[in-house]
């Protein structure tokens, strides 16, 4: 009886470690914390900057690829976005889906 309880044990630890792992379509809960963490810190580069509205753009990382989306003033504003979010330390690269209006 004691063997089975065990048996049944470790497979219930191998099945919510094997549901921790990420794939190349979706995140392990390591890395997703670790996005949202990257996002927060490209949103508060973005506020600290006169010349980039963040209310206007929005912040999506996935597995340290930033991506930026919404709408900017200028084609200059767009690129200071960018350059803002690439100096992040943990930011492997940047989608701009910015659009000028």
């Amino acid at each position: 009886m004691m063997n089975k309880f065990k048996l049944i044990i470790g497979l219930l630890l191998v099945m919510l470690i094997a549901g921790c792992a990420g794939g190349p379509t979706h995140e392990s809960t390591g890395e997703y914390i670790d996005d949202m963490t990257l996002s927060t810190k490209v949103r508060t580069s973005l506020l600290g900057d006169s010349r980039v509205k963040l209310m206007q753009i929005t912040v999506e990382t996935f597995k340290g690829v930033v991506q930026l989306s919404g709408f900017v003033d200028s084609a200059s504003s767009a690129a200071r976005a960018v350059e803002l979010a690439r100096t992040v330390k943990g930011v492997k690269s940047v989608n701009n889906s910015l659009i000028v209006k």
